[in-house]
């Protein structure tokens, strides 16, 4: 495809645009999933095309095509629909400086999933739901496997051409326990679909999804009986799995330069941030360290080159409680005279790049696990998100879990509670931490599911924490913000 792309320049090129780029990106995917030992879903696709990007006068214009076959009627139309916006463009677009390069990046992995046979994959969710059944009376098992192979070939009017091959391996188990009219649910090793990573087949055998299976159905079973959760102020310590939602809606969102101005205002919301708060703003408890890192080792958000040519960047974006950096494409990192933070990516080939989340880590902090608990007098330990909820500006949110552990004394008595509900807002929230886990207890989450643009996109990301501790949170929906 290099000839094909680098052709598509050139012609672009003696079409006099100001500039342009070429993606051609082919997806290989496949997805297998179960339910009560039975095969649900088992699909294969390969999806490939061609999207183009041209500025002229500073307007932008872009077309995406599958037929490679017509890759110069597609250029055509990419400019005559930025000829068309100059003559109404209000603000014009200018692309922040950056390097040119001819370079490749792929995922390293250790086993190609698309090698393993079919059956084996087949038979190691079916274990587990084995497992499950075996464990406790459950209403429904299910599983879940999900691979991804993306190449992509990108090429830009300025010298750059960048090759790149994505590998993503990823999934999960559920046990449903049903009484009394209440759907219990414990999901592992996360909610919606499990953990994604970009990383081979090597990936799911260490999820050792058989061998956690007996523990989410027993704790299932048990939560279809529990009390229904506290409510009041609680200290609450929020596990690795629900930092990721935390993460992702609180911070994640909120720091996309593009929602910030207002870009995204009539889908997905805006944010409560704004320019001026770079370097003032107090966002959390001076703990309270978080990046924006396209370089995570296995990170779901980790890739070599964003879809505008930019070198994936690890970037501060709280530092000791201050806001310091927001994700950034090339136009809007220009806007503040910045160079761009490399977040700026498509889903496909079809759509035009937006600024996504990378991978926004919580950098660990200094205490053990008992160290966490010690500090809990009386509280809960909260574990797997459930539901979501926040304002269009990030502001006030809920969030449910499947589980909470009551928490007496530093100690963790053994009692479970089913439906903890918690709520905030969001900087206030940041603010009530006081104790972060330490290296050891850190993981890292990935979501492929994290919506946003019109038409809409899915982007997958990243995120990392270890446990973390709040003091005097509002439990229970009837305290909920």
């Amino acid at each position: 495809m290099e000839k094909q792309v680098t052709d598509l320049i050139q012609y672009l090129k003696d079409q006099n645009v100001d500039y342009a780029d070429v993606r051609y990106v082919k997806t290989e995917s496949e997805t297998i999933a179960t339910e009560d030992l039975k095969v649900q879903e088992l699909a294969s696709e390969v999806d490939a095309g061609v999207g183009i990007r041209v500025i002229i006068d500073g307007a932008q214009g872009f077309a995406a095509v599958a037929d490679l076959d017509k890759l110069k009627q597609t250029a055509l139309k990419a400019i005559k629909i930025a000829e068309s916006s100059a003559k109404i463009q209000k603000n014009r677009i200018s692309l922040s400086s950056k390097k040119t390069v001819q370079d490749s990046y792929a995922t390293p992995f250790d086993r190609d999933p698309f090698e393993v046979e079919l059956q084996n994959k087949i038979e190691l969710l079916q274990a587990a739901e084995e497992e499950m059944k075996a464990e406790a009376e459950l209403f429904k098992t299910t599983g879940h496997l999900k691979f991804n192979n993306i190449q992509k070939v990108y090429a830009d009017t300025e010298g750059s051409i960048i090759h790149q091959d994505l590998l993503e391996s990823g999934g999960g188990i559920q046990a449903y326990a049903y009484q009394d009219d209440d759907m219990q649910i414990r999901s592992y090793p996360c909610g919606f679909g499990g953990n994604y990573a970009r990383a081979g087949y090597e990936f799911i055998e260490e999820l050792e999804l058989v061998e956690n299976s007996r523990k989410i159905a027993r704790e299932a079973a048990t939560l279809a009986e529990a009390e229904e959760c506290p409510s009041g102020e609680l200290d609450l310590l929020i596990d690795s799995s629900q930092m990721t939602l935390q993460i992702h809606e609180s911070v994640g969102h909120p720091i996309e330069l593009d929602r910030i101005f207002g870009a995204e205002a009539a889908y997905a919301g805006t944010s409560f941030l704004e320019p001026a708060m770079l370097g003032k703003y107090q966002y959390g408890s001076d703990i309270i360290n978080i990046v924006a890192d396209a370089t995570t080792p296995r990170g779901l958000g980790t890739f070599g080159y964003d879809d505008e040519g930019v070198e994936a960047q690890k970037k501060d974006i709280i530092s000791n409680g201050i806001l310091r950096g927001f994700l950034t494409s090339r136009d809007t990192a220009s806007s503040l005279g910045q160079s761009s933070g490399g977040a700026a990516r498509a889903d496909g080939w079809q759509n035009l790049p937006l600024i996504r989340m990378t991978n926004i880590n919580l950098l660990p902090g200094d205490k053990s696990w008992e160290e966490l608990l010690a500090g809990i007098d009386d509280g809960l330990y909260l574990k797997t998100n459930r539901s979501w909820s926040i304002d269009d500006k990030r502001l006030n949110f809920q969030f449910g879990c499947e589980i909470a552990y009551e928490i007496k004394k530093g100690q963790l008595t053994g009692k479970i509670y089913k439906n903890p509900v918690y709520a905030g807002i969001t900087p206030e929230f940041w603010q009530k931490c006081d104790a972060i886990g330490e290296e050891e207890l850190w993981e890292l989450y990935g979501v492929p599911n994290c919506g946003k643009g019109q038409p809409g996109q899915s982007a997958h990301v990243g995120h990392g924490s270890a446990p973390t501790r709040f003091r005097q949170v509002e439990v229970g929906v009837g305290n909920a913000n």
